[in-house]
C-alpha cells in the first residue's frame, strides 16, 4: 500500500510585502510539489513579467563544478569593474546567497519584492519553489542595472526554470550519475538533459574532458557552436601556472585558481573560454583574469577552517555523489594530514550514499554518521546500513544531527588529525552556521 504524499501548508501570502520569509513559506506551500520539471508555467510568468534582459546571459549547467565555475566567472567579471548578478542554489546558510550583486547578497527587501512581482504576475499558476525564486530573482537582476548575469541551473538543463532565458554562452560542467530519477540512469541520458542549455548560433562549452556522445550530438542537432575540452581546446599546466590553447591562440601564464583541486582547471578553463568568446561585450584583460582566479572564494568547496591554533583542521566540502567523491578522494590525497582525517558525514537518502562513501573510503580513517531532519534527510542508522553496504573498514558512530557528529569526531580527534565534513548542503550548512556561532560568541 502506497504511502500517503506529505501534507503541505495552506499558501499564505504575507502579511508585510517585504516580509522574505514569509515569502519563502508561501512559495514552499502553492505547489503540490516541491519539484515539477517544465518550462511552460515559468515561460507563462515570465511574458506576463516583461522579463527579457539586455544584458549577456552565462548559463551554467552540470552534475558537479557548477559552483566552481559560476565563482569563477563572478570573480573576473568583477575584478574587470563589471556589475554581476549571480544566481546560484541551495543556499548553505540563508537563501540570500543564492542571489548576489556585484559580489554582495541581496537583501530582504529587494527579494520580497521581486517575490512579489512575480505572485502578482502568475495568476492561478501555481509555480514550484525554485520557479518562483529564479523569476523573482531575474526581476531583481533586470532592475539592477547590470552588465552580465550568471545563472547555475539547479536540476538538469533542459527543463529546469533557469534555462527559460537564452544564455549567450552556456557551459556544461562535468557530467556524473546524479537525480537519476529525473534525468536518467546514465551519462548520455544526464548529458542531453544538460546539454539542453545550449542554443542555436551561440558558443555551447562542454567542460567535461570525457564528455557523452549526446552533448555534441545536441550541439550539432541545434547548430549551436560547440567547444570541447580536449578537441577544441587544452589546458597545458607548467608547475603553479597554466595556459588556456583555444581556437583564437592561446591565454598564458594564468595563475592556479585559489579553489582547491587539479579538477579546477577543467572548471577555470571554461570560463575564462566563455568570457573571452563574450570579449566584445564583457571586456576582460590578463590582469583581471589573474586577479579573479587567485581573488576566488566559495563556501563549503574544500573550505579549510580552524577553531584556534591548538585545535585539527576542519575541511568543509558539499561532496554529494560518487562523482563529486572522486574528485574530493583526490584533494585529499593532494593535502594530506598530518594524522587521521575524521569524517562527518550526512546526506539526503535519495542519493547515493554508499557510492558517495566508497569513493573516498580510503582517505577516512573513522566516520561520524549524521541524520538530517529535512525532508529527505536519511537518519544516522540509515547512513550506517549504506556504510556497511560500502564495505568502510574504519569505525562508525552514530549522531543525531550533523553538530552532534562535529562534537564527536572534534572530541575524539587530536590537534594533527584534520576532521572532513561532507555530504549534502544541509549538512555543511549546520556545522559552518555553529562554528561561525563559537566565532562569535568567542570575540
Amino acid at each position: 500500500m502506497r504511502a500517503p504524499a506529505p501534507v503541505r501548508p495552506r499558501a499564505r501570502r504575507p502579511a508585510r510585502a517585504d516580509d522574505l520569509a514569509g515569502w519563502l513559506a508561501y512559495a514552499d506551500a502553492l505547489h503540490p510539489q516541491s519539484i515539477d520539471m517544465g518550462l511552460e508555467r515559468v515561460a507563462v510568468v515570465r511574458d506576463a513579467l516583461g522579463l527579457a534582459p539586455e544584458f549577456p546571459i552565462i548559463t551554467v549547467a552540470g552534475t558537479n563544478g557548477k559552483g566552481s565555475t559560476c565563482a569563477m566567472l563572478e570573480s573576473v567579471l568583477r575584478a574587470a569593474g563589471h556589475v554581476v548578478g549571480l544566481y546560484t542554489s541551495p543556499h548553505l546558510l540563508r537563501y540570500n546567497e543564492r542571489v548576489r550583486i556585484d559580489g554582495v547578497a541581496a537583501g530582504d527587501a529587494l527579494l520580497a519584492a521581486g517575490f512579489a512581482r512575480v505572485d502578482a504576475a502568475r495568476g492561478d499558476i501555481e509555480l514550484t519553489p525554485f520557479e518562483f525564486g529564479t523569476l523573482a530573482a531575474m526581476c531583481v537582476f533586470v532592475e539592477a542595472g547590470l552588465d552580465a548575469a550568471v545563472l547555475e541551473v539547479g536540476l538538469g538543463g533542459r527543463l529546469d526554470a533557469v534555462n527559460a532565458f537564452d544564455a549567450d554562452c552556456a557551459i556544461v560542467t562535468s557530467i556524473g550519475i546524479d537525480h537519476v530519477e529525473y534525468l536518467g540512469h546514465t551519462r548520455e541520458a544526464i548529458g542531453f538533459e544538460k546539454a539542453g542549455v545550449f542554443r542555436a548560433r551561440r558558443t555551447a562549452i562542454s567542460a567535461d574532458p570525457d564528455p557523452p556522445p549526446t552533448i555534441a550530438r545536441h550541439a550539432w542537432q541545434i547548430g549551436a557552436r560547440l567547444l570541447q575540452n580536449g578537441r577544441d581546446y587544452w589546458v597545458r599546466r607548467s608547475g603553479d601556472e597554466w595556459a588556456l590553447v583555444h581556437p583564437g591562440g592561446e591565454i598564458s601564464g594564468l595563475p592556479l585558481p585559489a579553489l582547491a583541486g587539479d579538477f579546477q582547471l577543467d572548471n577555470a578553463a571554461a570560463a575564462l573560454l566563455a568570457l573571452h568568446t563574450l570579449g566584445p561585450r564583457l571586456s576582460v584583460d590578463a590582469d583581471h583574469r589573474r586577479e579573479g582566479l587567485q581573488q576566488v572564494r566559495l563556501a563549503g568547496r574544500f573550505q579549510r577552517m580552524r577553531r584556534d591554533a591548538v585545535s585539527p583542521e576542519i575541511v568543509l566540502d558539499v561532496c554529494h555523489n560518487p562523482h563529486a567523491a572522486l574528485q574530493l578522494a583526490g584533494t585529499l590525497a593532494q593535502h594530506p594530514a598530518e594524522g587521521r582525517t575524521l569524517a562527518v558525514f550526512g546526506m539526503l537518502r535519495d542519493k547515493d550514499i554508499a557510492g558517495t562513501a566508497r569513493a573516498v573510503a580510503e582517505h577516512i580513517d573513522g566516520w561520524f554518521v549524521a541524520g538530517l531532519a529535512e525532508r529527505r534527510g536519511a537518519t544516522a542508522a540509515e547512513m550506517a546500513v549504506a556504510l556497511d553496504a560500502a564495505e568502510v573498514h574504519a569505525s562508525v558512530r552514530l549522531a543525531a544531527t550533523p553538530v552532534d557528529a562535529l562534537r564527536l569526531a572534534l572530541h575524539s580527534a587530536t590537534a594533527t588529525d584534520r576532521v572532513l565534513v561532507f555530504g549534502s548542503f544541509a549538512t555543511v550548512g549546520a556545522v559552518l552556521r555553529e562554528l561561525q556561532a563559537e566565532a562569535v560568541a568567542a570575540a
